[in-house]
């Protein structure tokens, strides 16, 4: 459409991808204060060697990533066109995605792509900053180190025993294994990294004490060996003190003494702290959990590091006998999953779709056909935002794409700011609503419910949604009318080209999704194959060389691997909080306080919305399922009802003004401001309210359609 502004391509963050991935390994401007030759000869050539670490982890998670898709494919294929189903693909697959995960996590890293909480040290003084955001880099180092350990001890004891998988191929368990620990190895070197970019001690013994630590920690590993030695009858082995009493003296080399004091002070307030719990009962131990973690989120440690360092200072010292092992067995386990290897392929094929500049003529598809109707721009948005949804997954990409897309055009056409981007942030909640939804995957992944049968679930009450939006702006046009100019008309010659334009886009959607509610693929194969297809699509358009492919590949490597560290972190937090019975407990305490269904529902509601405006959706929802999933199944909910009401939940707190994630995104790439954006989300969160409202008093929108198609 003429005048339509250009979208450059943004990553299934949000943040746009062109440019980031583009500069390769050259640190952003967030992070990267030093350079090798700033930092003196060990510090730069340490500094050398973690990039080059990170150069080969993303070589190796894109080409792990284009193999898994590969052959998830020949498997539809030699199945569906041949009869000729494999035995091996879906076990190899899954180790694929295991080794991408783990090797991956150095790139997310690198690329300071972990999600973290900023609403603290984004109001600080830039030397407080620094200080928080190093000592989150060694508060995760300790986690990463520590689990490093017992997933090396973990590999090295299933290879003694000749542990063998139970699947077909029996495999044995060191092999896939073994990228686990590299993975980890890399991921070390990774935060050294950062934390050599942030820091640059000028004397001359500080310069040579990470790596003299870095030398004795590895010696002191391998003369203790892997017997669980304790050190003098306590609890804590002498394995573990080496790792945690050698990245603390680290911190305070390197970093100084005031970044190591807060290190030191963290752990030994937190471990003093869970300690104490030994003596108390479930809900006090609960509460300190709790307030634990939130106050490292606020700090600004990343999420997936978060939970991961509390789940080990709860299996060091809320235990009576600590269980250490654990974060190898949930390292491992967690991840270990074919319903996961869901994810890379989806976040991949709306990679390969985005790169193809497919938003930009599906939005302008849109207008042409809708720009006649009363407020038919801002129709177009809420289109645009749903059928962007199923290719991305991710609210936060689609309010970056649409950000970029709509927002100019409808200002420009004289829409008021407060719609404009109102609608625009609401379009975005049905990112994960509206399948396929990476939410979905993950939600049904920790509570076992049906991944297909969530996607099922999530159509009407998406679609519906949606339609709502509309409503609302046809009647804010009523409302005020000069918030809404005329529309524009546009020839049916126009308009058919315009839908020609996108027909394979279309195509390939209606395809991708008819196999998997048909049964014909799983949701693996169905991304997969999705991905092969959009793959296809971007040559078509001439939008894909071998650089594209390869940016394309990595940052679906970093995607996919610091939402598997959020899973893992999850899953370790998770195992304490349930190995104390807390989940228990606290379902106790809610059926004994006799609420009704509807009220425990409205404090669920409250909690998650204050909760969503600092938390990015996905960490939100593993940070409590644990504690929310049994409370609403103790009080009858149904379980894919409640994971439809919980993605509108989460997203409800990224729009929700004062600190909602996605407002600041909006803001970032416009000139409005903020008090409009806020204001203007106002009236959809009152809508979505009221929609939840109504899904509580009809269910059945939800699950309905599910019902009908045997889910």
């Amino acid at each position: 459409m003429k005048g339509a502004p250009h979208a450059e391509e943004t990553d299934m963050t949000g943040q746009n991808a062109a440019p980031a991935v583009a500069q390769g390994f050259e640190p952003s401007t967030d992070i990267a204060t030093n350079r090798p030759e700033d930092i003196g000869l060990t510090g730069g050539l340490f500094l050398r060697l973690t990039e080059g670490m990170a150069r080969a982890a993303g070589l190796l998670g894109a080409a792990t990533l284009a193999f898994m898709t590969l052959i998830v494919i020949y498997e539809v294929v030699m199945r569906s066109a041949f009869n000729r189903p494999t035995h091996w693909v879906a076990e190899i697959s899954i180790y694929a995605f295991v080794a991408m995960v783990f090797i991956g996590l150095a790139v997310s890293q690198r690329e300071n792509a972990h999600i973290q909480v900023e609403v603290v040290i984004d109001n600080v003084t830039k030397d407080t900053r620094r200080t928080l955001e190093l000592v989150g880099l060694w508060l995760s180092l300790i986690f990463v180190a520590v689990t490093g350990w017992e997933m090396f001890c973990f590999t090295v004891s299933e290879y003694q025993n000749g542990s063998r998988d139970w699947g077909l191929l029996a495999t044995p368990q060191w092999i896939p294994q073994t990228p686990v620990v590299v993975g980890y190895l890399m991921f070390v070197a990774a935060l050294l990294g950062g934390i050599l970019r942030k820091t640059a001690p000028t004397e001359v013994w500080r310069q040579y004490a990470l790596p003299a630590l870095i030398v004795a920690i590895v010696v002191g590993l391998a003369i203790v060996g892997l017997r669980d030695q304790r050190f003098f009858g306590t609890r804590m082995d002498w394995a573990t003190l080496i790792l945690v009493g050698g990245n603390v003296l680290a911190a305070f080399a390197w970093s100084g003494t005031r970044v190591g004091l807060v290190t030191l002070g963290i752990l030994v307030l937190i471990g003093g702290a869970f300690y104490l719990t030994l003596s108390m009962g479930a809900l006090g131990t609960g509460l300190v959990l709790v307030i634990a973690l939130l106050g490292l989120l606020l700090i600004g440690v990343p999420v997936g590091a978060t939970m991961g360092l509390i789940g080990l200072l709860g299996l060091m010292f809320m235990i009576k006998s600590p269980q250490l092992p654990i974060l190898a067995d949930r390292s491992w386990s967690s991840i270990n999953s074919f319903t996961l290897t869901a994810v890379p392929t989806f976040v991949l094929m709306g990679a390969f779709l985005v790169h193809s500049g497919v938003t930009v003529r599906l939005f302008d598809m849109l207008v042409t056909w809708l720009g006649r109707t009363r407020g038919g721009l801002g129709h177009a948005t809420v289109g645009a935002s749903a059928i962007f949804a199923a290719v991305s997954g991710s609210s936060l990409a689609t309010a970056a794409t649409l950000g970029r897309v709509a927002a100019p055009e409808m200002v420009g056409r004289g829409y008021s700011n407060r719609l404009t981007y109102g609608l625009v942030a609401a379009g975005a909640t049905l990112g994960i609503l509206i399948p396929p939804s990476i939410a979905m995957i993950i939600y049904g992944n920790s509570v076992g419910a049906p991944i297909t049968v969530l996607f099922v679930a999530g159509i009407i009450p998406g679609l519906l949604l949606g339609a709502l939006f509309s409503v609302t702006v046809l009647i804010w046009s009523y409302v005020s009318p000069q918030a809404v100019p005329k529309g524009e008309a546009f020839p049916m010659s126009a308009k058919i080209k315009s839908l020609i334009a996108v027909l394979p886009f279309l195509t390939l959607i209606f395809a991708v999704l008819g196999s998997l509610y048909f049964g014909i693929a799983t949701p693996t194969e169905a991304g997969a194959v999705g991905a092969g297809a959009a793959f296809l699509l971007c040559i078509q358009q001439g939008r894909m060389n071998f650089q594209d492919l390869y940016l394309v590949l990595y940052d679906t490597v970093k995607v996919t691997s610091f939402i598997m560290l959020i899973v893992i972190g999850a899953s370790i937090f998770g195992w304490v909080f349930d190995f104390l019975r807390l989940p228990r407990a606290m379902v106790t305490a809610v059926t004994e306080a006799q609420l009704a269904p509807w009220m425990v529902l409205v404090v669920i509601c409250v909690f998650y919305i204050v909760l969503g405006m600092f938390v990015e959706s996905i960490s939100m929802m593993l940070m409590t399922l644990s504690v929310t999933y049994p409370i609403m199944m103790a009080i009858g909910v149904d379980p894919i009802w409640f994971g439809i009401v919980l993605v509108i939940l989460v997203e409800i707190g990224l729009i929700t003004p004062p600190v909602g994630i996605v407002l600041f995104i909006l803001r970032g790439m416009s000139d409005a401001p903020l008090r409009d954006i806020m204001m203007g989300t106002v009236p959809f969160i009152v809508l979505m309210l009221g929609f939840i409202a109504l899904l509580y008093i009809f269910p059945q929108i939800v699950l309905w359609l599910p019902q009908q198609m045997g889910g």
